[in-house]
């Protein structure tokens, strides 16, 4: 049994001394004392042994390394075990020095409790205690990305009414009337008093009203009481997993989801279109697109009556043979000759307040090289486990893919994943037996990047992997570059949303 594991001086002053079983601090400072008394100059021993207990020892610089053992411990396992406490500490610490150690004792001592517990070994390795201690959440992330938004768009909220508000006021001098609601708040003097003091208000009545995020408590501040009752603590965590549900519900939606939580609001003008593209693709493990199918939509929302009659001037730059398609009322000769959409009696209107679909595209294809994302996936047998390497390469660099999840399947009943090298963040997902790979950005200046990991199973364990992500640049490259009204041909403004998405993308 390991009785303490301690970092001392060469003095016996103990640093940090981390005790398995019930020992007292006096008894563990006397064995640590005593310790040094004990070691005989010019021997290459590295452990010594009194009546009761054995010390097995490490000299760091002008620091040891020391697990005090019971006399019929092991002492191979002992010496494997005291290389691991040897190889931990300068995963925290800078430099083998005195007040290096204290500062980081608290990692020190976590650490320690992975190793061991209850004076025995746990089977563990340096790359899973780092895991084990980091206590990375990817939930808390997500869950702190919505709040920002959330709050973000609360302040825009609260500028527009302060706006208004401050319009009103404006409005009602210019007339000679009472400001409304203002009281008896008239005269040119208190005016911009009044202001600051209606967006203090502002500020803090609206606030709650737009920002759904889990409010705390009003009144006086309470800190976390040790024994109380965790009703509060319990709703709490409730809501973050209500907020995370919302968000990671399905791998193929989860990015849509994302997109739409956590969008910046968009400026919309009287004539706005969305641009949609949607991409279903299913490639082989070794290679080779089964298939690719790949929807795309242009939706015209015009909320203004006198921009009703319009025409959409499009720029089709692709060259992989989209099949273009547009709307039965829109004019196809003008499309096929000028690239513009417009509908087919030029008296009539495009309906208001309404998203219509004018011209949608298609493409279906078997060739490698049209694949946006290649995934390849090699898990390769090592005895009992299984070691997984995996990487990612983008095939077309015009694209910026946002919130890649790259989803990895695991065998049940056979732990935590132990991760070697990795580019972005991971997330093991215990419950749905899911290793979940996460890349905020996949661009140009970061097209490739590369996933090892191992656990028990076999080769066929690990596959469908799925891919899930969200962007703002279509694949197809049609975009609408100008508006303009029918009659007069002048330009009209207007505004574009485009997302490009995933349905489904699969290596199977």
């Amino acid at each position: 049994v390991l009785l303490a594991a301690a970092v001392c001086t060469k003095a016996g002053k103990a640093i940090v001394s981390r005790q398995f079983v019930e020992m007292t601090r006096t008894r563990i400072e006397g064995l640590l004392a005593a310790f040094p008394k004990l070691m005989n100059t010019g021997k290459q021993h590295t452990f010594v042994e009194t009546e009761s207990v054995r010390y097995v020892y490490q000299p760091m610089e002008k620091l040891y390394m020391v697990l005090i053992t019971t006399k019929n411990s092991n002492i191979l396992e002992d010496l494997e075990t005291l290389r691991l406490f040897s190889r931990v500490i300068p995963e925290y610490c800078r430099a083998l020095e005195e007040n290096e150690i204290s500062e980081h004792c608290f990692d020190l001592i976590f650490a320690f409790d992975e190793i061991v517990a209850l004076g025995y070994r746990e089977n563990v390795n340096l790359a899973q205690i780092r895991t084990f201690t980091e206590m990375d959440s990817h939930e808390e992330k997500v869950f702190r990305a919505v709040r920002e938004t959330q709050e973000r768009e609360a302040k825009a909220e609260m500028r527009r009414k302060a706006k208004e508000l401050q319009q009103a006021r404006r409005d009602a001098e210019r007339h000679g009337k009472k400001a409304p609601g203002f009281g008896g708040f008239g005269s040119s003097a208190v005016s911009g008093g009044v202001t600051a003091m209606i967006t203090e208000t502002i500020i803090e009545t609206e606030k709650p009203k737009v920002a759904p995020a889990p409010a705390r408590p009003s009144g006086p501040s309470k800190a976390l009481k040790l024994g109380a009752k965790g009703k509060e603590v319990d709703n709490f965590v409730d809501k973050l997993k209500l907020e995370g549900e919302n968000i990671m519900t399905s791998v193929g939606k989860r990015s849509v989801e994302a997109a739409k939580v956590l969008a910046p609001p968009i400026n919309m003008e009287s004539v706005h279109m969305k641009i949609e593209e949607k991409i279903s693709l299913t490639c082989g493990r070794d290679g080779g697109l089964q298939n690719m199918e790949l929807h795309g939509m242009i939706m015209l929302h015009i909320s203004d009556e006198k921009f009703a009659r319009i025409r959409l001037h499009v720029e089709n730059e692709d060259k992989r043979g989209v099949q273009l398609q547009t709307h039965p009322n829109v004019d196809k000769k003008l499309f096929t000759t000028e690239s513009q959409i417009g509908l087919k009696n030029p008296e009539k209107s495009f309906p208001i307040n309404s998203d219509v679909g004018v011209l949608k595209w298609r493409l279906q294809t078997t060739e490698e090289s049209f694949i946006p994302l290649t995934i390849n996936c090699w898990p390769s047998e090592s005895g009992n486990s299984c070691d997984v390497n995996i990487e990612y390469e983008l095939q077309e660099e015009s694209l910026e893919l946002n919130d890649v999840i790259i989803t990895i399947p695991l065998p049940s009943g056979v732990g935590t994943p132990v991760i070697g090298e990795i580019d972005g963040e991971y997330r093991h997902d215990s419950r749905r037996n899911l290793l979940e790979w996460c890349l905020p950005v996949i661009d140009a200046k970061n097209k490739s990047g590369s996933l090892e990991f191992s656990i028990a199973g076999q080769p066929n364990d690990f596959f469908p992997v799925q891919v899930s992500f969200v962007s703002k640049k279509n694949y197809c490259n049609i975009q609408v570059t100008k508006v303009t009204q029918v009659d007069g041909n002048s330009p009209v403004r207007f505004s574009t949303e485009t997302t490009f998405l995933v349905d489904k993308y699969e290596i199977l």
